[in-house]
């Protein structure tokens, strides 16, 4: 069976459980439909390929991959577990999830532009007094003098923030609303609302 879906941030909001508030983000799960099924003999590995959304246009070979199953915006692909007996165009829907089960989301984090090392990587900026006046949110020393003579990869300096591809792992789906294909998980994801998110069972971690 499929182990995900394509969804859309919709916002956070909060629920009332047991006598307690609970932060739960709403995302609208699907409709999915199936647009290419792999297999292990085919392509090496199990897996479909589903289609989110509705495009406004497609070139030729989006219309002619898709011919008879419909138009999206979105495609994206989902390994399977063991056999699967899905079809071309059919629909996967919110339903392939229960209240209880822990899901990992994936999606873009905010793009914040061009961030200094102080809101980027938390550094604590120089010194406020003792003569210093322009030192409060630099990086201070970023390399060494004769050895090795250089900036060293991966030194943490300003840069483009944000917009990256984020994982959270283990949310807890709260509700499950097939007549809205609404599904709740607790806590916070990544990405502005409207956001593009892969929502995929959690895998067992000991």
């Amino acid at each position: 069976m499929v182990n995900g879906l394509i969804g859309r941030k919709i916002g956070i909001t909060q629920i009332f459980r047991g006598g307690e508030a609970v932060a739960v983000t709403a995302i609208e799960a699907g409709p999915c439909f199936v647009t290419q099924i792999k297999t292990k003999t085919k392509e090496g590995y199990d897996a479909v390929q589903l289609g989110f959304g509705k495009a406004k246009r497609l070139n030729s070979p989006e219309k002619g991959h898709l011919r008879g199953i419909g138009e999206f915006k979105y495609l994206r692909e989902f390994r399977v577990d063991g056999d699967t007996f899905l079809q071309l165009g059919e629909k996967v829907d919110v339903n392939l999830f229960k209240i209880g089960d822990l899901v990992d989301v994936t999606g873009l984090s905010k793009g914040r532009g061009f961030a200094g090392v102080v809101k980027r990587h938390h550094f604590a900026g120089g010194p406020r007094t003792h003569g210093q006046s322009d030192r409060h949110r630099a990086p201070g020393s970023i390399g060494a003098t004769t050895f090795p003579g250089r900036v060293l990869k991966g030194t943490r300096m300003a840069g483009h923030m944000g917009n990256t591809r984020v994982t959270v792992r283990n949310l807890e789906v709260v509700s499950v609303q097939p007549s809205r294909n609404l599904l709740l998980v607790k806590g916070g994801i990544p990405g502005a609302p409207k956001g593009l998110l892969l929502i995929k069972k959690a895998k067992v971690r000991k």
